[in-house]
């Protein structure tokens, strides 16, 4: 996860998450693929992502079927 380009509002943002993941009896694994895709969504969500993965992965989808 490219957390080099999240802002440091997001920065903090990851790290409560995780803490409090961490607080509910999450391993450290799981906390942080939780706090990451909390953040990645919330980011997307805002606008500020360059590229909507969820839109180009049904494109392949879509593009990828022989009929």
């Amino acid at each position: 996860m490219p957390r080099n380009s999240w802002s440091s509002k997001r920065d903090r943002q990851y790290e409560d998450i995780k803490e409090s993941e961490l607080e509910q009896g999450r391993s450290t694994d799981r906390a942080e693929e939780i706090a990451a895709r909390t953040v990645n969504k919330q980011r997307r969500e805002a606008g500020e992502t360059t590229q909507d993965r969820s839109d180009s992965g049904s494109r392949a989808r879509k593009t990828g079927r022989d009929t």
